[in-house]
Formats: C-alpha cells, structure tokens, sequence
C-alpha cells in the first residue's frame, strides 16, 4: 500500500481500447490508488482497467454520477482527489503540476486548461473552444472569476471538494465544481496542460451531434442555475 494521500479517479464509458493504457500511465509511486469508475460500459472496460492495477466500481450512467461514485469511495486517507478521462487524451506528464499546488497549500483546486497549454492538432473540436468562451464569459459574469477552460484533468483538496455538495450527475459536472469552488472562495489556480487526441474511438459527446447539442444545453442550465443561486 502506498503512503501517498492522492486518490485518481477515472469515469469510464466503452474506454477499452484506453484505459490500460491509462492506467499504466499513472504515477504510481505518488498516488494510493486509482479508480476507474465503470459506467455502463459493454466492451470490457472494466477487466481492461483492472487488469492493468485499477481499482474498478460501477455507478449509474452519467459523467457526473461516475465522479461522484469514485469520489465517495476513495480511501480514507486521501487527502487528494484527481480526476482525469479514460481516452488517453489528457497528458500524464502535466501530473505533478496539478497535484503540487495543494501539496504545497498554495490551493485547494487546480483546473488543467487546455486552452491555455498545447492542444494537439484535432483534439479539440472548434465548437469545444467556442463553448470554453462562451462559459468563461458567463461565469466571469457572475461569479467574477476568470477560467479558460472546463476539462477533466483536475485536482482538489477532499476536505474543500466536501464542502462544495455536488449534485450535477451529467457532463454539467465539471462546471459545477468550478462555479461552486468560486462561491466558497475556494483558493483556485488554473494551469496551463497539454492534450492529445483520444486513443481509439469517437468522443461520447464531441464525437456524437445529438450528445453534444444535449451536453451543451445542459452545461448552459450549470450556468445559470447554479451560477446565479449564490452569486458572490
């Protein structure tokens, strides 16, 4: 068992082209354990992570329900919780920058921004960008905080995470957890990270017109009505 205090935890949906890969990717000598959070999936993802040395528990369909899932059953000890995707697309590397903040008590939240570091050609779907615009605008309105971006790679205090009663279960989830760290004065720090294209398959919701117009609305109600229930 590792004595490090950092739980990962991966939402994972059809991901079994990736997620070994992930897996083995992590910094293991610097976490306690990895989760990967299996969310419906029907190609194996789950024996794939597994095999490879995740943690594996099930939740309910939903990005967010994922999250929630992995978050609750983290271990005790972990004073950390990071989250990243399960494609392969978010870069490894950019691991102890995003960690190293709070070990340090320099914050308590630390978002990745794609938007800000090295976005691989065709990683990033032009609508993606236009919509990382659009919601840092809105929320710079009403929360009076500046983000560039809403992606997964992230990382947080558990104890401040524990404050922030999280109740989005879709892809809204990422949002919420921004605009509710502004509205309890967490201290945030975004940073600049590199992205890759996914490894295999299509995006769930970049990839899909239908889940990207249904992400898209629902990421805009995130905005108003949490960005407008407790505005600082």
């Amino acid at each position: 068992m590792s004595s490090s205090n950092i739980s990962v935890i991966i939402p994972a949906l059809n991901e079994c082209e990736s997620i070994g890969h992930v897996v083995a990717s992590m910094p293991w000598a610097q976490i306690a354990e990895c989760i990967v959070v299996d969310n419906g999936s029907s190609d194996g993802t789950d024996e794939v992570a597994r095999s490879a040395g995740a943690k594996v528990i099930y939740a309910p369909r939903g990005y967010g329900s994922a999250c929630k899932a992995g978050s609750q059953a983290a271990l005790p000890t972990s004073s950390i919780l990071v989250y990243l995707d399960g494609d392969g697309s978010d870069n490894i590397d950019d691991f102890a920058r995003i960690v190293l903040p709070i070990e340090e008590d320099r914050a308590d939240f630390v978002v990745g921004s794609r938007l800000r570091g090295h976005a691989q050609a065709g990683s990033m779907l032009a609508s993606q960008i236009f919509a990382a615009y659009l919601v840092g605008f809105l929320v710079r309105v009403l929360q009076g905080i500046r983000y560039t971006d809403m992606g997964a790679f992230r990382a947080i205090r558990r104890s401040s995470f524990e404050q922030l009663s999280m109740s989005e279960m879709t892809y809204g989830w990422n949002l919420e957890m921004q605009i509710r760290a502004a509205q309890h004065e967490l201290r945030i720090l975004e940073i600049p990270i590199d992205y890759r294209c996914r490894i295999g398959g299509v995006s769930k919701v970049s990839g899909n017109l239908a889940e990207s117009f249904k992400a898209a609305i629902r990421i805009l109600g995130v905005v108003f009505r949490i960005g407008l229930s407790r505005q600082r």
